[in-house]
Order: C-alpha cells, then structure tokens, then sequence
C-alpha cells in the first residue's frame, strides 16, 4: 500500500500553489501590457495602497531609511513620502509588463531618452552608474532600444521560479541583444567584458554586506558601500556615465548624465564616498522613487546597534 507522509503532501501543496500562483501573475502582466497607461497606473496606485497597509516590516524599514536621511521631516511628511514610495514602487513593477510585452509603438511612445549619447559613438570603456530608483529596468529598456552602436552588459540574479526567472530574462533581453552576466560570473569576466567595449549598466548603491564594502557617508549616515563602480572603472580603465530614470505620467524620462570627471582615482573609498554625494543630489530631485524598502543601513560597523531594531 502506498503511503504519502504529511510533509510530502505539504510540499506537493506548496509547489503546485506557487506553480498556479506564478502563472496567474504573469497571466496578469501580459493583460496589463495591452491596457492604457492611466489604468495600469491606476491598478498601481490601489495595490500600493494595500502593500503599505499590509507590508509593516517593509513600511517600518522605509520610514526608518527616509528618518535617517531627511531627518528635518515631520512625522505627518514622512507617512506621506513613504506611502507615496509604495505606490511608485508597484506602478513601476506593474510597468514592466508594457516595458516587456507591449508593442514596440507603445514602448516608445513612453520612454523618453535624454542627454548626451556621443560617448557609446567611440570604443572607450564606460560604466553606466545607474541607481537603486523604481524606474531602472525603464532605463535599461531605453538605451537597449536607442540603437546605440554598442552591446550593453548588466549583471543578472536569477530568480528561483523558472518561469519568472524566464520572463524577467526574457524582458530583459527584448531590445538590443544585451550581454547578460549572471551574479557571481567573476570581475574577470566583467572587466573583459567591458575592456571588449560592452559598456555596463551597474547598480551598486545598495547595502550587499561588508565584503568589499568601505563605511563612507551616505545622507550623513555611515553606510556600507561597495566598492564596485570604482574598481570596475579603475580596472577597465572606464569612464563613469551616470543614467537616471524617472517616472513620469507620460511614462519614463531616462536622462544620460555628463561623465564624471578625475574618476576613478587609486583611492576607491574616496571614490565610493563621491559616489554617494552624487547619488544624494539624483536622490533629491525625485526622493520617493528610490529603493527605500531596502536595508540601506543593515552593515553596521563593528560594535553600532542596528537602526532597524529587530527587523
């Protein structure tokens, strides 16, 4: 007689729930790509609304990051950014539905590319330093379908659903035939990859631990930071071209910013510290679409409480 243990049967629940689950959700996307913008907006900014309400470790860690960063708000100021940070949060992950299986007429209609491209005309290494804000794979997109003369490169997680995993690739991938390098591939390979004039979309503002971290100002805050934009920048011998992407009612503004000049220099700590004091002015012009759901604060130093409490 065959016999099915009550764990086993758990598991198989859990794997065939997850399976329809994900199916639904991107079911869902393909539905939403085909909607007019102010509707999927729309859709965003109700289930934005429920995430804040639902998600309390999540509004907890946004409103201790927006504390710590603009500690002049009031209370009432800081409720309000944080809400409005979940909806832009969720508007811009239901956008990429359209980003990744709308028409090629409705994503250009809105994705707006601005600033300078001349640098990908010539062969000289670039990092694109592209920040943590909601609108980044809207960035990605625009300059994969600007027909620039150069592969783009970008380092890719992948996720642990194969089929989300195999969408978001998918997506990822639309425009321009970009070189995906997956996480953990090695700073040879990166480094190879841009010397061979891929120039590298990275997104290194984001607290990933000590390890090849330095403790430098963020926001007059000790975060740790990695090292990577000044490495990769040093080692590649590249320039540094910062691109921001912003939400906007008509859909995204993707702005290519001047290169950074005398960077990198052979002191990587200062160079993350720059890195910081210039994410702080992006961050400035549009301070609820960055990522403040992360732990931006989570490495201490050795010895510093964590300002996240128990969370």
């Amino acid at each position: 007689m065959l016999t099915v243990s009550r764990d086993a049967l758990r598991r198989f629940r859990h794997a065939v729930a997850t399976t329809v689950g994900n199916r639904l959700g991107l079911g869902f996307m393909r539905l939403l790509s085909l909607l007019p913008l102010p509707l999927v907006r729309g859709i965003g900014w109700f289930m934005g609304q429920v995430l804040h309400t639902v998600a309390a470790r999540r509004r907890r860690i946004a409103r201790t990051n927006w504390r710590l960063c603009f500690p002049d708000s009031s209370e009432a100021e800081t409720a309000r950014a944080v809400r409005t940070h979940f909806v832009r949060f969720v508007q811009a992950w239901l956008d990429r539905s359209w980003l990744w299986q709308g028409s090629p007429a409705v994503v250009q209609r809105r994705l707006k590319l601005e600033g300078d491209l001349t640098p990908f005309a010539g062969h000289g290494p670039l990092v694109l330093f592209a920040p943590h804000f909601v609108g980044l794979d809207a960035g990605w997109t625009a300059l994969n379908r600007a027909g620039l003369p150069r592969t783009l490169c970008t380092i890719y997680a992948p996720q642990l659903n194969e089929a989300v995993d195999a969408w978001i690739y998918a997506g990822r991938q639309r425009f321009g035939q970009p070189h995906l390098l997956p996480k953990g591939e090695g700073l040879r390979q990166l480094a190879q990859a841009i010397k061979a004039g891929e120039p590298l979309y990275l997104l290194p503002d984001m607290d990933y631990g000590a390890r090849d971290a330095v403790f430098v100002p963020f926001f007059g805050q000790t975060a740790a930071t990695i090292t990577s934009l000044s490495r990769f920048a040093r080692l590649a011998g590249a320039r540094v071209l910062p691109v921001v992407s912003e939400m906007t009612a008509e859909g995204y503004t993707v702005r290519v910013l001047p290169v950074w000049d005398t960077y990198p220099t052979a002191d990587a700590e200062a160079d993350t510290a720059r890195m910081n004091r210039e994410l702080e002015g992006l961050i400035g012009a549009m301070p609820e679409q960055y990522f403040w759901v992360h732990k931006r604060f989570k490495t201490r130093p050795p010895g510093d409480p964590s300002v996240y409490g128990r969370d």
